[in-house]
């Protein structure tokens, strides 16, 4: 039991509570650190996906040519 009590006087002086203390403050605001980074690369990522995809680019004039001159063979073969 000596064994016991002494360690408990140990524990309870104000360094090692101190110490203790300053390790999960540390440890806690380490923790919110990184969670607001990985919640703000997944709002970034949702935002990414929910984007709607870019209209397709609207033909040249040689490319309107062409399909005319397409049409206008399809509708005479």
């Amino acid at each position: 039991m000596g064994m016991i009590s002494e360690f408990k006087d140990f524990a309870m002086r104000g360094n090692v509570v101190d110490m203790a203390v300053g390790i999960v403050i540390d440890f806690i605001i380490i923790a919110f650190a990184i969670f607001m980074v990985v919640k703000a690369m997944n709002a970034a990522k949702k935002k990414e996906e929910a984007a709607p995809p870019p209209a397709p680019p609207k033909p040249t004039k040689d490319q309107e040519l062409l399909t005319e001159i397409r049409d206008s063979l399809r509708a005479k073969g």
